[in-house]
């Protein structure tokens, strides 16, 4: 049973570096990165001159968001 103990070293071992808050999954890294939410349809964006661009050709009538004013 050679191999069960090094089996349990290294399980020993992954398990201490997966510890991290990171996300795990490709899914999860996406939605950490996306830091900007509309105020009005809650589309999530990354960063903001993608929002200002968002929010001028869907929301033309609105008023634009404080924090976009001077982006």
């Amino acid at each position: 049973m050679a191999r069960g103990h090094q089996k349990e070293l290294s399980r020993q071992r992954n398990e201490k570096g997966n510890n991290s808050n990171k996300p795990t999954t490709q899914k999860g890294t996406a939605a950490a990165s996306l830091t900007y939410q509309c105020s009005i349809c809650k589309t999530q964006m990354g960063d903001p001159k993608t929002y200002k661009s968002h929010f001028e050709s869907k929301h033309p009538k609105n008023e634009l968001p404080a924090e976009l004013k001077d982006v």
